[in-house]
């Protein structure tokens, strides 16, 4: 989390279409053709707030449904470290079911364009993922790539 000039509420919007859509399942969230997102990020003392709201449409054995994933989470920081928690639910709509669970993140600058992360992630249901740990890092390049 970077803190930015003036806290404000953030709205994205995204839309994906595949090409190609693997066979492979992607961890709870079906494989999907097309996808859309409305992400909403804002920051409340020194919580920082991020809702994800996604519609996507899976297809499996020719018959084509919408998952309806959510997600909030909210991190603080403690020192140089940011604490990260995260809920999570999706429908499964091949199952009849759906999915919940939690997320939880560490993470740490190492520079000001570097950052390392670690975590875990935990479903609560019979059919989500039961335990999945993690640990990555974000780098954001020093120079533009190309010029505006």
């Amino acid at each position: 989390m970077a803190p930015g000039d003036s806290a404000r509420l953030t709205v994205a919007v995204s839309y994906i279409w595949r090409a190609y859509e693997s066979p492979a399942p992607e961890l709870d969230l079906e494989t999907f053709r097309q996808s859309g997102t409305v992400l909403l990020s804002d920051d409340l003392g020194e919580f920082h707030f991020d809702a994800n709201f996604i519609t996507t449409e899976g297809t499996e054995f020719g018959v084509r449904r919408a998952q309806l994933p959510q997600t909030l989470s909210i991190s603080h920081p403690v020192k140089k470290f940011t604490i990260s928690g995260e809920i999570w639910h999706f429908t499964q709509p091949y199952f009849n079911s759906f999915a919940v669970g939690n997320l939880w993140a560490l993470s740490y600058p190492v520079r000001r364009n570097l950052v390392i992360d670690a975590g875990f992630d935990h479903g609560f249901t019979r059919t989500s993922t039961h335990w999945e740990e993690f640990i990555g890092f974000t780098y954001l390049l020093p120079h533009r790539l190309w010029h505006r």
